[in-house]
């Protein structure tokens, strides 16, 4: 306990599912975080499930906006007197089909929010807190960056953009700040819940630990990247997939 004593951490995407863990993970070791999301209602739902909301801050903000994660910053610091490490989580996938067929509007808002957002929200961390102080920033990928498939292939695009900006990001702030990121396999949240809800079975079948991951799989990941830990390790994306990636029959998503 209190591997992140008085440490602030913020959140993006973070009224449910991996944010919200990760969120849960880091306040257990002794961080006040902040939690953001489009709808307000959700993140006050979401603070009710700490023990202690006196170190949760919500704010309500639109990760695809830049004013928003200048704003979402300032507020983090004019709070809780800091900012010592953000957590690029939010992400969506409005559009399942091929490439081809994807129209301008959902292609924009997925790249709006699953990658652009990773920049916007590094550089209002780094202009108002990190370039002086430091910190640490946590980028929230996919296994389905690594390699292509059908149906997601837009999504899959912008988490491979994820991991090349997480390298190059790393590249930029160090040695002032770490960037490091997860790849997730399929996890078991609202977000791809039409991936798994219905073939559940089926697809442990090909996952070689026979489970779908847990949100809190991907917390305990995000912990130690947070954490002094990990202190020597920057521009890295660590796969946590229940082994998804070494099963030649089991795709990715």
């Amino acid at each position: 306990m209190g591997m992140l004593k008085d440490q602030v951490i913020l959140v993006t995407g973070a009224s449910r599912g991996i944010g919200l863990a990760i969120a849960h993970r880091a306040w257990q070791e002794g961080a006040s975080v902040v939690l953001t999301s489009r709808k307000l209602a959700n993140l006050e739902v979401a603070q009710a499930t700490f023990d202690d909301p006196a170190r949760v801050l919500c704010v309500e903000a639109h990760v695809g906006v830049r004013g928003d994660a200048e704003r979402v910053v300032a507020t983090s610091i004019d709070h809780f007197g800091r900012l010592d490490a953000l957590v690029n989580n939010a992400g969506t996938n409005p559009y399942f089909g091929p490439l081809v067929d994807i129209d301008d509007a959902r292609m924009q808002k997925t790249y709006e929010v699953n990658q652009a957002s990773i920049v916007t929200h590094c550089a209002a961390a780094w202009h108002q807190w990190m370039s002086e102080h430091g910190g640490v920033v946590v980028n929230i990928a996919s296994i389905g960056g690594l390699s292509p498939e059908p149906g997601i292939g837009w999504y899959n695009a912008t988490k491979a953009a994820v991991i090349y900006l997480t390298k190059q990001l790393a590249l930029e702030l160090a040695p002032k700040v770490r960037v490091n990121a997860i790849a997730p396999g399929l996890v078991r949240t609202e977000l791809a819940r039409s991936l798994w809800s219905e073939h559940e079975a089926a697809i442990s079948g090909h996952i070689p630990l026979r489970r779908l991951g847990e949100p809190e799989d991907i917390a305990s990941v995000a912990l130690s990247l947070l954490s002094r830990e990990t202190s020597w390790m920057t521009g890295q994306t660590l796969v946590v997939d229940g082994g998804t990636t070494i099963n030649a029959s089991g795709g990715v998503s």
